[in-house]
Formats: C-alpha cells, sequence, structure tokens
C-alpha cells in the first residue's frame, strides 16, 4: 500500500480575517501556522504534501513556504477553481468562490492514489492528531467497507471569543465510529457553547464535550471517487437553491456513505487545544501559544533550521 499523504486545504478567501491568513506567520522566525502542521505531519511518517490552493496566491503562497519545504518532504500542488465541475455545468452568475471543502479535497484527485489525510491550512491540530491518523491510514486499507477515520476535538477547545466559527458536531456509536456528523456554521463560545441556524435569532446550546471535527480527515481513494461522484447530485441542488454560496462539505459526503452503509469512520480524539486565525484579533492568542509550546521544547525555534 502506498504511504499517506498529507493534503492541506489552502485556498481559502480569508473573509473574516481580511486577508490571506494562512500566510500570515505567528513564529519567531516567521512560521506560519501550516509549518508547525507540517512539521508534526513529516515526524508522524508523512513523506508528501498536497497543498490545494488558488492559482492568484501560487507565486505568494511558495516564497512563504512551499519552497521552504520542498527542501525537506516532497511538494505538490493542486488547483481549487470555481469553474473545476462535471460536464455540463457551468459557473452561475455571481458566484465569486469555490465550491466548499469536498470540492478542495476533489482538487487534489489527480495526484492521490493512496490513503491521505486532509487538514486546513490555518488550524493547529498538535502533534499526536498527526502520529494517530498516519498509524491509522497505514494499518486499514479498504475492506468490506471503505476505512476512513477522524480526529475529534472538544468543542469548548475549539471555540474563538472573537466571533463564530463553523464545526461539524459529531455523534458516535458504542465503539466509537461516526454515526453523523452536522455543519454547523455558526458556533460562539457562549458560556455554553452554541449555535444558531437563523443568524442569532435562536440558539441552540451544545455540550462543552460534545466532540466536533476540525477538517482532520483520513480517507483511502475511494473517497475521492465517491466525491466525485456525488457532486453533481449537490449541484443539481445547489444551483436550485443556493447557487452563489453554497458549498459542497466534507461531512456531507462522509455522513452519505455512512448512513448507506458504505464506510465505517473511526472516531480519534485529541485533547489538544485548538488554536487558529479565524479572525484577524485571534493572532496574539495563537502567537502566544506557539511561544510557549517553543519554549516548553515541543517545537525547535527554527523549526526548519532555516530562517
Amino acid at each position: 500500500m502506498n504511504k499517506p499523504v498529507l493534503v492541506i486545504m489552502a485556498a481559502g478567501m480569508g473573509s473574516r480575517y481580511g486577508g490571506l491568513k494562512q500566510l500570515d506567520p505567528v513564529g519567531n522566525h516567521g512560521q506560519l501556522i501550516i509549518d508547525y502542521s507540517i512539521f508534526d505531519a513529516r515526524r508522524a511518517g508523512f513523506e508528501t504534501v498536497v497543498f490545494v490552493i488558488k492559482p492568484e496566491i501560487e507565486a505568494d503562497f511558495k516564497a512563504a513556504i512551499g519552497d521552504r519545504i520542498s527542501r525537506v518532504m516532497d511538494v505538490k500542488y493542486a488547483y481549487q477553481l470555481k469553474e473545476d465541475l462535471p460536464e455540463g455545468y457551468t459557473v452561475p452568475a455571481g458566484r465569486t468562490k469555490p465550491w466548499g471543502t469536498a470540492h478542495a479535497a476533489l482538487a487534489a484527485r489527480k495526484l492521490v492514489d493512496g490513503p491521505f489525510a486532509v487538514i486546513n491550512a490555518d488550524d493547529y491540530y498538535g502533534p499526536e492528531a498527526f502520529r494517530e491518523i498516519y498509524e491509522y491510514l497505514a494499518a486499514h486499507p479498504d475492506g468490506d467497507l471503505y476505512e476512513y477515520v477522524m480526529v475529534g476535538y472538544l468543542v469548548k477547545n475549539t471555540v474563538t471569543e472573537n466571533g463564530t466559527v463553523a464545526r461539524g458536531v459529531c455523534e458516535e456509536t458504542e465503539d466509537h465510529c461516526l454515526a453523523q456528523v452536522v455543519e454547523r456554521t455558526k458556533i460562539e463560545k457562549g458560556p455554553p457553547p452554541r449555535f444558531t441556524e437563523d443568524d442569532g435569532a435562536t440558539w441552540t446550546q451544545l455540550d462543552e464535550n460534545a466532540i466536533v471535527s476540525m477538517n482532520m480527515w483520513g480517507f483511502n481513494r475511494s473517497f475521492l471517487d465517491e466525491a466525485l461522484a456525488r457532486f453533481p447530485a449537490f449541484l443539481d441542488q445547489t444551483l436550485a437553491e443556493n447557487p452563489e454560496k453554497g458549498e459542497y462539505f466534507l461531512p456531507t459526503v462522509v455522513s452519505q456513505l455512512i448512513n448507506e452503509g458504505k464506510a465505517r469512520v473511526k472516531v480519534l480524539r485529541s485533547a489538544d487545544k485548538w488554536y487558529g486565525v479565524t479572525y484577524r484579533e485571534d493572532k496574539p492568542t495563537v502567537v502566544a501559544a506557539i511561544a510557549e509550546k517553543t519554549a516548553s521544547g515541543l517545537y525547535p525555534d527554527q523549526l526548519w533550521e532555516v530562517k
């Protein structure tokens, strides 16, 4: 079996952040959040990384991180384009962005032919998560069912003081497999954490220890084939109901496969606190956390021994 590869979704627009948050430094020597994820992934066993980016940021992305990482890992690039659609479909008038996280994963479909983990570029996951997901992928090829995995976090560890966040809220079976995941696009800290589906008119409370997805998934190649096959049905519905903003989410495809009895998704837990830059006001907290982890010896000051 091919070694697992790491797919990093880095094509987000950063509208709430006000810029290219995936390229905003947080470390002592200009390191990005993505540097720390790749460092953790590399020491877990990953040797290849596929960056999913927008073509218009390619030069800046390579200068900020891609060229540096290419010295220590096999680096490949995939491009998420809103025009990357099945035959017979066209981009609707008014659509300015691509089609969500499942669409981002599909951008890498020609570069991935075995197991892969997929993460966000602007989230800090912690070293344990990468070790666990790599070991699981290496040991669980597809069998009678598709064998997938996710790393779940406690919702209380994944919220910000500075606004709402989007998370996939998970339900598990008794043997810690995923029963379903529901995307909640506006969760706020509280306490207790709560979400809204009507722009704040009403709120629903969440257990602070509820498991949520931070888009750290592990799949075999079968996932990309399934996501591609299901894309037209998503488009048919979205073009009719929400053509400018509808998104094809990874959890949507996962939930469909679970409900159809085609996939088993193991839930691995992380007690680590999430750090990320959903909003520009989040950055000082991330910088302080990275500095503390560096001072404690979890990370070397230079990471790659290059400034």
